[in-house]
């Protein structure tokens, strides 16, 4: 694609970025196949090639206007289309970049009622009283209209953390929304290592790693974020971590990205990238030590039908797949079939609050394929995704880490 950037952009790194990502799209439309809005709305420029268009028209100095920014905010960022992409564009670095100077250059503010409830989502979220405030909506719930009932998380309570006494030690996020809603997930993580000599210690308790500023248009709130996380961890794994293990595939992606996020910062450019040089997802690092947790379960489907949900952060944005699905084989599940498992749950971080309608029809469409295997219980690795299925499930859904945790529960040895 050819383009001709505008004096605003072109000689800035993002504009150089944004060029070279634009030439390598051939307009082939692959992507319009696995686009989740594309599906529903049937809207080219709700589609990766249309929104491309758009983000081009923007850098090359047309107006941005309400509609440009609509299509941009109904975007999930799934990345699915990278993954369908013949032609490697790396779209999900050219939306961010697109969002930021549509923020920077429209002349029209958003909604006041619209501009609340992302400030909410920004600042509620990290605040200390967000624990209690999710505690009393769980407990005012039946009290609520329906549409906000399904938008409730379930509280639940934490369990036991092993003592650390291993001399192999990794750290964990602590995270913000799952610190408050599921806490007991990294709790079951550090059950599930401790059993194959690893000790874990949750660091950052209630931080934001970044991901939710950076989506609601705050980058520089974004940065700050991931700077406070540079700091913490880099502590950690000076004196011997081995590694920063992701419990949430969401905060894992966007970790991951920490060296791009701050690669114009002279301070912690390089830090940025020994942090990550050392992030693993929970999954990895049980891959590698699937030889001891193997001898805890049966690969036999004993322990009942699961359908387990990949969230796009796990296996468009972090390209990793099938790990988990071994592991919950190995440990004695039935994975039933899942179509479409490409396709987005329409949670997308803070995207369910403020894009309801479409989130709702992308969450129906997954749980339809989700049960359509008649498992007994769902699993999924974003607790993101796992609060948005929730709202709607019929059926359980838990972390997978939770799922291995019981197998090793019933096999104390």
């Amino acid at each position: 694609m050819q383009t001709n950037l505008a004096d605003f952009i072109k000689d800035s790194a993002a504009g150089q970025e944004a060029q070279s990502i634009l030439r390598k799209c051939v307009h082939c439309g692959f992507c319009l196949a696995t686009c989740p809005t594309y599906q529903v709305l049937g809207d080219e420029l709700d589609s990766p090639r249309g929104r491309i268009y758009l983000i081009k028209q923007m850098l090359e100095g047309a107006e941005v206007t309400a509609k440009t920014r609509l299509h941009l905010d109904r975007c999930l960022t799934c990345r699915s289309c990278e993954t369908t992409c013949p032609s490697g564009v790396e779209y999900g670095a050219l939306l961010d970049i697109g969002r930021e100077v549509a923020a920077q250059r429209i002349q029209e503010p958003r909604p006041s009622t619209e501009r609340v409830v992302r400030w909410l989502l920004k600042e509620g979220t990290v605040s200390s009283a967000f624990k209690p405030a999710v505690q009393l909506a769980h407990r005012m719930r039946d009290w609520l209209p329906d549409s906000i009932q399904a938008k409730v998380p379930n509280p639940a309570k934490r369990g036991a953390w092993p003592a650390r006494t291993n001399s192999r030690r990794m750290v964990v996020l602590a995270g913000c929304a799952q610190s408050a809603v599921a806490p007991d997930i990294n709790a079951a993580a550090a059950r599930v290592l401790d059993r194959v000599g690893i000790s874990l210690t949750e660091v950052g308790t209630g931080d934001c790693c970044g991901a939710l500023p950076f989506h609601l248009e705050d980058a520089a709130a974004a940065r700050r974020d991931a700077r406070r996380i540079i700091d913490i961890c880099l502590q950690h794994l000076t004196q011997g971590a081995e590694a920063m293990v992701m419990t949430a595939s969401g905060c894992g992606v966007f970790v991951r990205d920490y060296a791009h996020l701050l690669a114009e910062d002279p301070e912690y450019g390089e830090k940025a990238r020994q942090v990550v040089a050392k992030v693993l997802d929970l999954s990895e690092v049980l891959h590698l030590e699937r030889v001891p947790l193997a001898a805890h379960g049966k690969a036999d489907g004993s322990r009942g039908k699961l359908a387990f949900h990949s969230p796009c952060t796990l296996q468009h944005g972090q390209k990793i797949r099938g790990l988990i699905e071994e592991l919950l084989t190995a440990a004695g599940y039935q994975l039933t079939p899942v179509a479409d498992g490409h396709l987005c749950c329409g949670s997308a971080g803070p995207y369910a609050l403020l894009q309801p309608e479409l989130a709702d029809e992308l969450r129906q469409r997954k749980l339809a394929t989700l049960n359509a295997g008649n498992p007994q219980v769902v699993a999924t690795a974003n607790i993101g995704c796992l609060m948005h299925l929730q709202g709607a499930a019929k059926l359980p859904v838990r972390h997978w880490i939770e799922c291995m945790d019981a197998v090793l529960a019933a096999n104390p040895s």
